[in-house]
């Protein structure tokens, strides 16, 4: 495996300058402000990303305005004690995108938030060394958060983060770390040591070891 700089080094590399490599970029949040984010807006966040897989980004940010007014701006309280009644109008609401088992998983997924108790200082409190082990909680806990729409999810809210995209699994493979796409706990273990490594070795954070990794593969 190598050393988080040779990496960096390729990234720059292929981008053009390491200025290139950390342009535009939104470093996470701090414990505080994570620990701020009221419960509604992690739903949303989740609701938003469950709702893109399998469309076109274009048809969610359409909808989107339309979808926060049917689900009432996704307050917890409410969507976790949906009605049989109001599950219904959703699935024939032009307003959402009409999918039954989206719309449960956003129910079962308020249900987990409302559960956790202080939902945004769960997160900013989980240890940052163990991000596999929030994915494989939120899998166990929630609905269709697994794969990446938790963890794309949770890095728009500002949560440090890796992202097991195609690039960065790809760097993964060459690395050694890993010889396919990570699905078994094992594997994902082993991705949370290289990130570890790397994070000690730059001082840097997840998120960015993250887009170092992805930015080290042509695409």
């Amino acid at each position: 495996m190598r050393h988080f700089d040779e990496i960096l080094a390729i990234s720059a590399g292929r981008r053009g300058s390491e200025a290139a490599v950390w342009e535009g970029m939104d470093l996470p949040k701090s414990r505080d402000e994570i620990a701020a984010i009221p419960g509604e807006q992690f739903l949303a966040a989740f609701a938003e990303g469950i709702f893109q897989t399998g469309l076109a980004w274009t048809v969610v940010q359409n909808k989107w305005p339309g979808i926060m007014e049917a689900f009432d701006g996704f307050d917890v309280g409410r969507v976790a004690f949906m009605s049989p009644d109001w599950f219904d109008e959703l699935v024939s609401d032009t307003r959402v995108i009409r999918s039954g088992a989206k719309i449960r998983a956003n129910q079962e997924n308020a249900a987990m938030i409302q559960e956790a108790g202080d939902f945004g200082a769960f997160i900013a409190d989980w240890p940052k060394d163990d991000f596999a082990g929030l994915m494989l909680w939120m899998k166990k806990n929630g609905s269709r958060l697994g794969g990446s729409v938790g963890a794309y999810a949770l890095r728009r809210l500002g949560v440090d983060s890796f992202i097991l995209s195609r690039d960065v699994v790809a760097r993964l493979i060459a690395e050694g770390v890993i010889e396919k796409a990570p699905t078994s706990q094992k594997a994902m273990a082993q991705v949370q040591a290289a990130f570890n490594t790397w994070v000690e070795q730059s001082g840097r954070s997840l998120t960015e070891v993250s887009r170092v990794l992805a930015f080290s593969i042509d695409g």
